[in-house]
């Protein structure tokens, strides 16, 4: 249903490929919102974690930030991106912030929980597997950090207000291994990003 939503929505791309639903929307944020975010990651970042240790500190570098849902930038980010999708609200995550500074990066990986690994009964529980990922970027690196769908041999680059949006579950709502994406090393600048993810049932 998702992919019938945005595949309706006026200036929204899906990726031709059978094996994924991956959609973009260019320059879907204002420079103004991104601005404002921009702002709010470099005041409350922390280092990047992962849910499961796979004993490589350098797989994920960035910085991340946990945005204030009730902070009205935020508050209409989180309204735009149900809006443009369809997803519900009550099944999103609170959304973050990234920030990849030169030479950091999020190695190639997958946004579901593998149900085989050790923290997904911790991190499932409750709101179930992770569906959808909403990613925006929110500004533009002087080179790298793009984000390389590995496997689609596909290269997002970042640009400003951008969006792209992915279903994390196969058709038949099993995690699908053709989604494993890299968060590619920034090579000059800096790379914020801002990024929601929904669950199958509601979060919390």
């Amino acid at each position: 249903m998702t992919a019938t939503v945005l595949s309706a929505q006026p200036g929204v791309y899906r990726v031709p490929n059978p094996n994924l639903e991956l959609f973009v929307r260019r320059r879907y944020l204002t420079p103004a919102a991104c601005a404002a975010l921009v702002g709010q990651i470099d005041q409350k970042r922390r280092p990047s974690t992962i849910a499961d240790s796979i004993g490589d500190d350098a797989f994920r570098t960035s910085e991340t930030c946990d945005l204030d849902g009730a902070d009205p930038v935020v508050a209409a980010v989180n309204a735009a991106i149900c809006g443009l999708t369809g997803l519900d609200s009550a099944h999103g995550e609170p959304m973050q912030g990234q920030r990849y500074a030169v030479g950091q990066e999020f190695k190639a990986h997958t946004d579901y929980f593998e149900p085989a690994g050790a923290d997904f009964q911790r991190y499932c529980a409750v709101a179930g597997q992770r569906t959808w990922t909403v990613m925006i970027y929110l500004n533009e690196p002087e080179d790298g950090g793009g984000t390389l769908f590995r496997d689609v041999n596909l290269m997002i680059r970042p640009e400003t207000g951008s969006l792209v949006a992915w279903n994390n579950l196969d058709a038949a709502g099993r995690p699908n291994p053709w989604t494993i994406h890299h968060g590619m090393k920034v090579l000059a600048g800096t790379k914020y990003i801002v990024t929601k993810w929904f669950r199958e049932r509601p979060w919390g």
